[in-house]
């Protein structure tokens, strides 16, 4: 019979900070935060002295505890909501240009690179990894136009351990010649794209870390039909879509100007 030690992977004992509410941060000493065979948090028990930490225990194995020193604490991972992998590449660079000349001079030359799929799994170890030195846990990517250096990137998360939201990028228009995609193409990439992911989370036997998400660039970089075809695979996928909005008032017009149609 199963017992709830024996469902226990690892123990963090010493304090622990987290959120209850918009407006209440809770600090917990000596707690004990119990990590289940899923990797998942099997329950929390506050206020665990010294001397009662042995029957608190009771049952889990001495090697799965982890005493945290005093100046050490665990709180909930950092989600970023917006991250670009390949611009791990050029980070920092180029805050004296507004947008599309920054896309110009820095983004598109550098995303370019991610053809070369040896060259796409270089960085994108290098991207997650520095992602996850900074304490964040869940984030959702940006890749390129790229499919199989989007699988890397697929590959490069699961291997170092973050949940994820990762998309295929979509550009068929206002894109320079060597990182364009026609209609048919961005489509048909996109759809192969989530089944990629679709069979890698078949294989994990449970808690799958990644989820494929719609990324139409910006509207600027998208026809009305290759917005059209990815709404219906969002719709066929039940996939969340995420994209970026207007920054400043020349990209405003521009935009504008493509959909004369839209009323905002």
């Amino acid at each position: 019979m199963k017992t709830f030690a024996s469902s226990i992977s690892k123990v963090f004992y010493g304090t622990l900070i987290h959120s209850v509410s918009i407006k209440e941060i809770e600090y917990i000493r000596q707690g004990l935060l119990f990590i289940d065979n899923e990797g998942k948090i099997a329950k929390v028990v506050k206020n665990v002295s010294q001397d009662k930490l042995d029957a608190a225990l009771e049952g889990v194995e001495g090697d799965k505890l982890v005493r945290l020193t005093g100046d050490q604490f665990v709180i909930p991972g950092f989600v970023d909501t917006h991250i670009h992998a390949p611009q791990y590449a050029f980070c920092g660079n180029g805050h004296d240009l507004p947008l599309l000349e920054w896309l110009d001079t820095y983004t598109f030359p550098a995303e370019s690179r991610f053809a070369d799929r040896d060259y796409a799994r270089r960085l994108y170890t290098k991207s997650v990894a520095r992602s996850l030195r900074s304490g964040t846990t869940s984030a959702c990517w940006y890749a390129t136009i790229h499919l199989d250096a989007c699988k890397e990137l697929v590959q490069v998360i699961q291997e170092q351990g973050q949940r994820a939201y990762v998309g295929k990028v979509n550009m068929n228009q206002n894109s320079p010649d060597f990182l364009i995609e026609t209609t048919e193409s961005s489509v048909r990439d996109t759809r192969a794209f989530i089944e990629y992911v679709k069979d890698v989370n078949s294989k994990i036997d449970h808690n799958p870390l990644v989820t494929p998400i719609i990324t139409p660039r910006f509207a600027i970089s998208c026809t009305s039909d290759l917005l059209t075809e990815l709404g219906k695979l969002a719709e066929e996928y039940q996939l969340p879509i995420q994209s970026h909005l207007c920054e400043n008032m020349n990209e405003i017009g521009f935009t504008m100007s493509l959909f004369p149609e839209s009323a905002s």
